[in-house]
């Protein structure tokens, strides 16, 4: 499934989902974030919260779909090779963001279970996860902010991470995750 045609590239269809990914991460963000430009209750408010809701199970989908492609390939070398410590924080990055991407969607419904709510999916609604349970409810969504926050740090520091390897170590790393092909 995840055929590297180009060794040092990461397969287009990793490369495309990863790219996908991130806009839709942007936009699942953002979402969240207008709800406060409407006033509660309005209809406005509720299309972009229903929006997060939605995407966000997306983002769980795909990102399953993203793990599958991933471990059923080889990962592209980065040259020059970084050194030990590089390579360890590289993995802790991706396995945060990996961790990230699969508990926030989950959380998600959880809070939307709990508070006894439908989980909204383009039409369909999707099963609870658990009971109702209001106390439930309010700690997850506690938890859901803090570590929404903290995602904004995770998706922060991997470009930034990104970029210093592009501009700084002038290394492949980027290259290899790049929808355009190098020249």
């Amino acid at each position: 499934m995840n055929t590297i045609q180009n060794p040092s590239r990461y397969s287009p269809i990793l490369i495309g989902l990863h790219w996908f990914m991130f806009v839709l991460m942007v936009v699942v963000f953002a979402t969240i974030e207008m709800r406060s430009l409407f006033p509660r209750g309005s209809d406005p408010r509720e299309l972009v919260k229903v929006l997060h809701f939605m995407l966000g199970i997306c983002v769980l989908l795909l990102v399953v779909i993203r793990l599958a492609v991933r471990l059923s390939g080889k990962t592209p070398a980065i040259i020059p090779t970084p050194k030990p410590l590089e390579k360890w924080l590289a993995t802790l990055m991706h396995l945060s963001l990996y961790a990230f991407m699969i508990f926030m969607p989950i959380a998600g419904w959880i809070i939307l279970s709990a508070e006894g709510h439908g989980v909204p999916f383009f039409g369909l609604e999707l099963p609870p996860l658990v009971d109702k349970n209001p106390a439930l409810a309010e700690q997850v969504e506690d938890l859901h902010k803090q570590v929404g926050e903290i995602g904004y740090y995770l998706i922060g520091l991997h470009v930034l991470a990104g970029l210093f390897h592009h501009y700084v170590k002038r290394d492949n790393t980027m290259a290899r995750i790049s929808p355009f092909k190098p020249k």
